[in-house]
């Protein structure tokens, strides 16, 4: 997608093995990359969301094995590094998805092998990613242009929580996706963009991506959407997932679950957007087995901004001595889910629903 008019990826290799990330922790005041040599690198991007969003944390698992494989292909070395990436990040299902994936394939291979095999897997799965996102932006945009049929005359009010767009995966992205797609085409519409407390990926990744793209949108405070909700001033809702159950249970960041609740209370579609790697089939029930990453409760006492001077710098809110807690994700029940937007099509959040687009993944 685009930066100041140029095309980016979110990650890309190298010709001398290594591999380069967008660093997501200055935006949206500094637009950096940081190269990733090693597989400590990879692992430390993953835990301090110097990458972050289901996918591309699957990709960037990925290429952290490939690393790890360039370094010492052995069948040991290439489980330790598998832990210790899988370790980084316990929610989104996609890390290990990508991983599983690319350690059968290289220790089914002779160890001189190993290293061209995990890159090119790597790749693969970049740009497979890329596909499938963009595929879901096709399906979603169908539903925003049949929004648009049933409010002629003004702008599509579509909300969304956190950051799933292009900085969350590859390409295209997740929820912002059909947003992209449907805008692009024509079709007026206006985003009611959450500012997704505490790291604020709403406020800072959403509106930058959506201020490049030239796509109308406001920054609200989280607690505001209820209140749109009730004065006809959202006609859906849009948001990714890091793991979703074979029932169509939906886990995304912590706050997602209230959307939902407000959605279904003002009849309000509620959509999920997700590639098939986001599903782990695996699980039923997400409230009860979906873990949920607890991080650093300095995320909740401290900020980081942009100051007058035009110095990023970092303040704290709470009062000395009061102690806080930052769970990453909630689970929203398939029953408060209008539809789940996939790469293979739109369908019912549930086992049925699922397996009728996916048979030979179920």
């Amino acid at each position: 997608m685009r930066i100041q008019s140029r095309h980016y990826r979110t990650i890309w290799p190298h010709a001398d093995g290594t591999v380069e990330a967008i660093d997501q922790t200055l935006l949206p005041h500094r637009f950096e990359t940081r190269r990733l040599a090693a597989l400590d690198d990879a692992v430390a991007a993953i835990a301090t969301m110097v990458v972050r969003g289901a996918p591309l944390i699957g990709v960037t698992g990925a290429y952290g094995l490939a690393l790890a494989a360039a370094a010492d292909p052995a069948d040991s070395a290439i489980e330790e590094a598998h832990a210790r990436l899988a370790a980084a990040r316990p929610t989104a299902v996609n890390l290990r998805w990508a991983l599983d994936r690319l350690r059968a394939l290289l220790l089914a291979a002779p160890p001189l092998e190993r290293r061209a095999l995990a890159f090119g897997e790597a790749a693969a799965i970049a740009d497979e990613d890329a596909l499938a996102c963009e595929a879901i932006g096709d399906q979603g945009a169908a539903l925003i242009c049949a929004a648009a049929a049933e409010h002629p005359g003004r702008p599509v009010n579509i909300l969304t929580h956190c950051n799933a767009g292009w900085l969350c995966a590859v390409d295209w992205g997740t929820a912002l996706a059909p947003i992209y797609k449907a805008a692009r085409d024509g079709v007026p519409l206006h985003v009611w963009v959450d500012e997704t407390r505490p790291r604020n990926q709403g406020a800072s990744l959403t509106a930058f991506e959506l201020g490049g793209e030239g796509v109308p949108h406001t920054v609200i405070a989280d607690n505001a959407g209820g209140h749109l909700m009730q004065h006809g001033l959202v006609d859906l809702v849009i948001v990714g997932s890091d793991r979703t159950t074979r029932r169509g249970d939906v886990c995304n960041k912590i706050g997602t679950y209230l959307k939902a609740l407000a959605a279904h209370d003002n009849g309000v579609p509620f959509y999920v957007a997700l590639p098939s790697s986001t599903i782990d089939w695996t699980m039923r029930d997400g409230v009860a087995e979906i873990p949920i990453e607890e991080r650093d409760p300095s995320e909740v006492t401290h900020i980081s901004g942009r100051a007058a001077d035009g110095a990023t710098t970092r303040v704290q809110l709470t009062p000395d001595g009061s102690p806080a807690r930052n769970w990453g994700f909630d689970v929203t029940p398939a029953r408060l889910v209008g539809a789940l937007i996939t790469e293979r099509g739109v369908c019912a959040a549930s086992e049925a629903g699922l397996r009728q687009l996916f048979p030979d993944l179920a």
